[in-house]
């Protein structure tokens, strides 16, 4: 939490001044360990990793569900460096600022709707504005629907291992679904930064100047802090002050999260506090010693350990990242959308049903989940979202008979709908 009493600083102070006075670089400033307000019991969590190994260094409630607020634009930005990369748009592309997009809350970059933006002006909104309409915007371009964009979103998510994390919008404000964890949140920016190193160097970016306004980023770190250099703010009345930041020092990169903290200040403080102290750990670690960040905050000794997080004081556990790679196919993000009713692919008139839903959107949701889990199954079948009975389908087509019988009985072993469809007279 962010309490740490002054008693105990005071104890930590005579060994870190000698440490950090003697050992330490000129440039490395002593951590500023301060009384912090204290924090909700109910919002805070945070979790400090090695951004190299994924080893977890310090945790507190880093598996507890939270609201991530604009953190959650970190995945709105995975999603279209994704895109980038895969070349299903350009830096110069327009992004078109809908009705739906201009009206959200701010904050927001204020283009007035039926107006664009270049792929590149929105990219910088999302990292340094943190503006709300880009991200309704972006979302609509590669998804379509803000909402088919969050399930695109929430999947990837699961195939990162942010097996904690849903997403119901791609900006953050406030939704009771839209959950995720510290651990997650640190998941996610460990992805960022290896598997999009060209595009990272956004969140480092101070300021940005549009349409002859220069606005400032969020992130109060990277103005006052050496070595940091990303990534993401956040903040609703649900969800407290947050923070993901990581910084460099010695070749060493952190990443720390902070979530709930009360005010902007204390969480700046706590998240520095916490960094500070993982590159004194680690220094002390080269030296030989056995120590962690808890035992370098004296906080006291857990009385029980929860499963898959280090709290303080698990001296001898190492506990790394669930951290998984993206899948090597190409990025399912569709700038336009194809999912309309369509023929059949040649090679067979037969189909199968895996779902009927009121909205369009949860019927292209239950596709995307299909095909990640049932891929090989459904491949070189065309997945199709239809109209009827007022009632949305999702089906693959294109199949022969024995392909169809084949694809639903796999489909049902994993107690999944399915149900083959027989070609039309």
């Amino acid at each position: 939490m962010f309490q740490h009493a002054r008693r105990l600083f005071v104890a930590l102070g005579a060994a870190a001044a000698v440490a950090f006075t003697s050992a330490a670089p000129p440039a490395y400033a002593q951590p500023a360990f301060k009384q912090l307000a204290t924090a909700s019991q109910t919002k805070y969590a945070a979790i400090v990793v090695d951004a190299k190994t994924g080893e977890v260094l310090y945790a507190k409630r880093a598996d507890a569900p939270r609201y991530p607020a604009s953190i959650t634009k970190v995945m709105t930005l995975y999603l279209t460096f994704e895109a980038l990369a895969a070349g299903k748009i350009r830096l110069d592309d327009p992004v078109l600022m809908s009705p739906r997009a201009a009206a959200q809350s701010p904050t927001k970059l204020g283009v007035p709707a039926g107006q664009t933006i270049t792929v590149s002006e929105a990219m910088q909104a999302l990292a340094i504005k943190s503006a709300n309409d880009v991200a309704v915007a972006m979302a609509e371009k590669l998804g379509g629907t803000e909402s088919r964009f969050a399930a695109l979103m929430t999947l990837r998510a699961k195939e990162l291992g942010m097996t904690n994390t849903n997403f119901a919008n791609a900006s953050g404000l406030p939704d009771s679904r839209q959950i995720s964890t510290a651990r997650d949140i640190a998941i996610l920016s460990r992805a960022v930064m290896r598997d999009y190193p060209q595009y990272y160097r956004l969140f480092s970016q101070k300021e940005m100047t549009f349409r002859g306004q220069t606005m400032r980023n969020h992130n109060g770190l990277l103005h006052r802090m050496y070595g940091v250099d990303g990534l993401k703010t956040g903040f609703t009345n649900a969800s407290g002050f947050n923070l993901a930041v990581s910084a460099v020092r010695d070749n060493r990169r952190l990443i720390a999260v902070v979530l709930g903290g009360p005010t902007t200040r204390a969480r700046d403080e706590n998240a520095q506090d916490l960094l500070l102290t993982g590159f004194d750990v680690i220094r002390r670690r080269d030296l030989g010693e056995n120590i962690t960040i808890a035992q370098n905050l004296f906080e006291p000794e857990p009385t029980g350990r929860v499963e898959g997080s280090v709290e303080q004081g698990d001296q001898d556990l190492k506990i790394v990242l669930a951290s998984a790679a993206p899948p090597s196919r190409t990025s399912k993000i569709e700038v336009v959308d194809p999912r309309s009713k369509t023929k059949a692919e040649a090679g067979g008139k037969w189909a199968v049903q895996v779902g009927a839903f009121k909205a369009r959107s949860d019927a292209r949701e239950q596709i995307d989940i299909i095909e990640k889990r049932f891929g090989k199954q459904v491949a070189g079948a065309k997945p199709v979202t239809e109209k009827a009975g007022g009632r949305y389908r999702s089906r693959f087509v294109g199949l022969s008979e024995t392909r169809a019988k084949s694809v639903c009985k796999a489909i049902k072993a994993k107690k999944q709908p399915c149900q083959v469809i027989e070609p039309s007279a």
